[in-house]
């Protein structure tokens, strides 16, 4: 176990957006369920109790909100990709993985989801 290795989980975050290629998706924005996992290296921070040493989830979670609500998208693929830029663009950020369901995509199924994920390279 690596205690210095911290697991940030953004859950459920419940948006809605311009997703889609049809018609009816092009003009009416639908709900996006958005999950984010993000590991770094926290020893500083719970060493310090010094926020300066810790990645705000709120400051990340705002940039998630402003970039689902302000844009429109034609791919899950797309969407999933810049949020995922957003979770591993800080330099601490060891690895992250973003997941973004689409609720009643298809009419037999709760949702479809899309799962992208990002490693700092060694």
């Amino acid at each position: 176990m690596n205690p210095e290795l911290a697991i940030i989980r953004i859950k459920n975050l419940r948006l809605r957006t311009f997703i889609g290629i049809k018609e009816e998706e092009i003009n009416n924005r639908q709900d996006v369920i958005i999950n984010v996992v993000i590991h770094y290296a926290a020893d500083n921070a719970y060493q310090t109790d010094n926020m300066e040493h810790a990645l705000n989830y709120r400051t990340i979670t705002k940039a998630i909100i402003a970039l689902v609500e302000e844009n429109r998208f034609s791919l899950l693929e797309h969407l999933t990709g810049k949020i995922l830029e957003i979770a591993s663009e800080h330099a601490w950020v060891e690895y992250a993985s973003v997941e973004v369901d689409k609720p009643h995509a298809l009419r037999f199924a709760d949702s479809v989801s899309m799962q992208l994920s990002w490693q700092k390279p060694k």
